[in-house]
């Protein structure tokens, strides 16, 4: 039997991305759990999260999962969500002290922004067809456009919309870490793919079909 772990470090509700993983996988183990020994041990890890980075952060450390978190996204099917993709980069702008950033865990190039610090363009976040500003937190249904073929993608067509709830965006160094990339104001990498790491900016649990597809292609992910 497939064993998924949750990673559960105290940093919000999880069980609606565990219900979402039973339902597209009745046959499969799913756990929300904090232990690092059963973290080693699961077949496929999920990285959720929700709240601010630097809580985040303080979290992976004062629980001591994030050796064992980074072990997992070396060695099996690792799927990140929303916080969980963010903290894959370098660093991130949110609760930096003084201008600087928050140091992240560094697995791909690149550092997470606020939106209005993407673009030096002043009307970057103007709706050009309302000429108001757009709002902040990005909350709702934008699309994604599929930047190249991955498994994760399989049955979801391109410029399907996901469900997003956030003020701070990935930008991506290299190209090749991204798989799909969404437009609020500025361009996003809302998709990071490497080996056996996919990360995404959006909830899939709260994506309904599309979302639930995505989760699917996680379980049946042979990487």
């Amino acid at each position: 039997m497939t064993s998924i772990i949750v990673v559960d470090f105290g940093m919000g509700n999880l069980r609606s991305v565990a219900k979402a993983l039973e339902h597209v996988a009745p046959k499969a183990k799913v756990s929300i759990s904090g232990d690092v020994s059963a973290i080693r041990s699961a077949d496929r890890v999920v990285l959720p999260g929700q709240g601010a980075i630097g809580g985040y952060i303080k979290a992976l450390h004062d629980t001591d999962l994030e050796p064992a978190v980074l072990e997992a996204a070396d060695t099996r099917p690792f799927l990140g969500i929303c916080l969980g993709q963010q903290v894959l980069y370098e660093s991130s702008d949110e609760h930096g002290e003084d201008g600087e950033s928050v140091k992240t865990l560094g697995l791909f190039k690149g550092q997470v922004k606020h939106f209005t610090h993407v673009s030096a363009d002043p009307n970057a976040m103007i709706d050009p067809n309302t000429g108001h500003q757009y709002t902040i937190p990005h909350m709702g249904w934008n699309q994604v456009k599929q930047t190249r073929d991955h498994p994760m993608w399989h049955g979801i067509d391109d410029l399907s919309r996901f469900y997003f709830v956030h003020s701070y965006c990935v930008q991506s160094e290299l190209d090749e870490d991204v798989a799909g990339i969404t437009s609020y104001g500025v361009e996003f990498t809302s998709a990071t793919a490497r080996d056996n790491i996919f990360a995404v900016q959006f909830h899939p649990e709260k994506s309904q079909h599309d979302g639930l597809r995505l989760l699917e292609n996680f379980v049946n992910w042979d990487v």
